[in-house]
């Protein structure tokens, strides 16, 4: 078993892929205890063998048709109109369209990578410095797999066997208060340095918002149809990719057969990357459990207290540390074996703790040194490294906050779901 995890860390230091690493470190595993060669394929077959993960393909590509097809860029004009008039408008605007756009992708890249793309542009325009709007960019898009729909969460329902629409709607209140949370340290930084603000106009409002309306209601339909039950998520992806097509073609006209065949190249690459990730990890959790490692780490963690609030917290910091350096859904896949017996002797909601987790994994992308999401936003906006890591450093503060009101107070996640979701 040494050699097992050795080789799975020199793998992660020389800086391949996390999914080559898993998976080779695993098929390692299986023939040094020399187990069936079939059981290789046959768990990583098992692991994406699941109707909820057709959603995530399906997911990818209504993000990546939405900002290929310029919805974004009317998401982005009505929140300006909305909320440019407080202090620090555009980082305001940043924020909100962040949070309707995660109504729509549930992907944190694909925020990043697409509508921050359109903010930042604007905010470094109106005099916004680059490592402020990098650092709103980047927090901003960690709403995306909290607010529902949520790629994490559809991984973590399949896994752990829980409602994912339960997720979705536990994952509402969480992503309002980061988006509340992150617009309150913006409104700081703008009376601080003077920050421009757009004038408010009410006619300029209700124009952008009958612009904008066909890609603003998109969110509400995806709700409205877990909470009615007229649809699964799986259906519901179908149905964001369905209405971002007609809208992209037929209503707005912004997108051309090269595009839409970019979108499909690059939805599918996406995809693949994320569902070999989870094979992999698959038969990895296989090998763990098999050998009874899973179990000494759970009794690991349960021995350090009996304190179900200290528990929680250890937890917290493992998840946050490892999401600095992983895939979510290599964690989810690898950890939920280890710490669903933890969460289930302790009596917790597994929906408050799926929502908890996909948190802490959200903040560690965002989290010096190895967040994904840095990575994306200095790719795009040409931004060095280090002034990133230094600028998001106070945007992980109200972060923070909300991940510990989620973790002690369950009803903060649960109120929703139980309310609507039968």
């Amino acid at each position: 078993m040494a050699v097992f995890f050795i080789t799975f860390f020199i793998l992660l230091l020389i800086g391949v892929p996390i999914s080559i690493s898993i998976g080779a470190s695993a098929v390692l595993g299986c023939i040094i205890l020399d187990y069936p060669l079939m059981v290789i394929g046959q768990k990583m077959v098992t692991g994406i063998d699941s109707y909820l993960l057709i959603a995530i393909p399906l997911f990818v590509l209504a993000g990546n048709l939405m900002n290929a097809g310029k919805i974004t860029d009317k998401i982005f004009s009505f929140a300006r109109e909305l909320v440019g008039w407080i202090p620090g408008g555009l980082g305001h605007a940043n924020i909100v369209a962040s949070i309707i756009f995660a109504g729509m992708s549930g992907s944190a890249a694909a925020d990043a990578g697409g509508l921050g793309t359109i903010e930042m542009e604007a905010m470094t325009k109106n005099g916004y410095s680059d490592d402020f709007s990098g650092a709103v960019t980047a927090a901003s898009s960690v709403i995306g797999p909290i607010f529902p729909p949520s790629i994490p969460l559809i991984i973590y329902g399949a896994t752990a066997s829980v409602s994912v629409a339960k997720l979705f709607m536990g994952g509402v209140v969480p992503g309002l208060l980061m988006g509340a949370a992150l617009m309150v340290l913006v409104f700081i930084f703008a009376v601080k340095y003077d920050f421009e603000r757009h004038p408010f106009n009410l006619g300029a409002l209700f124009h952008k918002f009958v612009d904008s309306i066909l890609s603003l209601i998109t969110p509400l339909i995806i709700l409205a149809g877990f909470t009615t039950g007229w649809f699964t998520p799986t259906e519901a992806s179908s149905i964001a990719v369905a209405y971002s097509l007609v809208i992209s073609l037929i209503v707005y006209r912004t997108m051309d057969w090269k595009t839409f065949k970019k979108c499909l190249l690059d939805s599918a690459l996406t995809s693949a990357n994320t569902l070999f990730i989870i094979g992999t990890s698959t038969l990895f959790t296989y090998v763990l459990v098999k050998e009874g490692i899973s179990r000494v780490i759970a009794d690991t963690i349960l021995g350090l207290s009996s304190n179900p609030a200290v528990i929680l917290l250890i937890i917290n910091i493992i998840l946050l540390i490892l999401g600095m350096f992983m895939e979510p859904g290599a964690i989810l896949t690898l950890m939920l074996p280890v710490l669903l017996p933890i969460v289930n002797g302790l009596n917790l909601d597994l929906v408050h703790f799926g929502v908890v987790m996909v948190l802490n994994l959200m903040i560690g992308q965002v989290t010096p040194p190895f967040g994904v999401c840095l990575f994306i936003i200095s790719d795009v906006a040409k931004i060095k490294l280090d002034k990133l890591y230094r600028s998001i450093l106070p945007f992980l503060i109200p972060l923070i906050v909300v991940l510990l009101m989620c973790t002690y107070i369950p009803g903060i996640i649960t109120w929703l779901p139980n309310l609507l979701v039968k």
